[in-house]
């Protein structure tokens, strides 16, 4: 298994410095992930220095991250200018507060706006479910929302808000969006048998900041 082709080499942390990001994709070149996930204030950075890489390696940020109750907005304008610097993919977080208050119609709205400014401008969006805090009720509703509006991905966690991806939520969302859309696991994946397993649950993007320990099959250290 070509797990590199899987995984999105990670650093979100706030302290991270720009040669920090730098060295993150260095290793997206050397190891061939699929992309470098980053803070949108890095995001020219990373485009420029991965624009001659000999295989594509997208660049993604994200966006009203990690609380998701920002405003539709903001959460708009923030895709916009990640996009003018160089973002090929955008994970953002769904409004939790929307999601606890049964706000279904706001979700809707919200989810749709978001994927309308990404596909404008010809690029892919995530939407994070944080699946760690939804009841079951909760995340077979807010499936529901996805398996309407169609993102590129639903993606299970950030990784800073509880519990990260595990086999049977990524086995229950596909069974919710009728592996209609592609699943991103994230959150807690630190070795390669970690990353295999939710593979073979159905993940089709791994988000980790532990990649370069996934492909050497050793256990990372990573905070997500």
């Amino acid at each position: 298994m070509n797990v590199a082709a899987y995984i999105d080499h990670t650093l979100l942390k706030p302290d991270s410095t720009l040669d920090n990001i730098r060295q993150l994709c260095a290793e997206a070149r050397e190891y061939g992930f699929a992309a470098v996930c980053i803070p949108p204030y890095y995001v020219h950075d990373a485009a420029r220095w991965l624009e001659d890489a000999p295989e594509k390696i997208q660049v993604a940020t994200v966006v009203g991250f990690p609380l998701g109750y920002s405003s539709t907005i903001a959460k708009v304008e923030e895709i916009k200018r990640a996009i003018d610097d160089g973002a090929d993919e955008i994970d953002a977080v769904i409004n939790l507060c929307a999601v606890k208050n049964q706000l279904w119609s706001h979700v809707r709205s919200d989810v749709d706006s978001l994927i309308t400014a990404s596909r404008m401008k010809g690029k892919k969006i995530k939407i994070i479910l944080e699946t760690a805090m939804l009841t079951p009720a909760e995340l077979e509703q807010a499936c529901a929302v996805m398996a309407e509006l169609g993102p590129d991905f639903a993606k299970t966690s950030t990784g800073f808000n509880g519990g990260g991806a595990t086999i049977e939520v990524v086995k229950r969302m596909g069974e919710l969006l009728q592996h209609k859309i592609a699943i991103k696991a994230s959150g807690g994946i630190r070795n390669f048998a970690d990353a295999k397993a939710m593979i073979e649950a159905g993940a089709t993007r791994i988000g980790t900041s532990s990649g370069v320990a996934i492909v050497k099959g050793e256990t990372g250290e990573g905070a997500y």
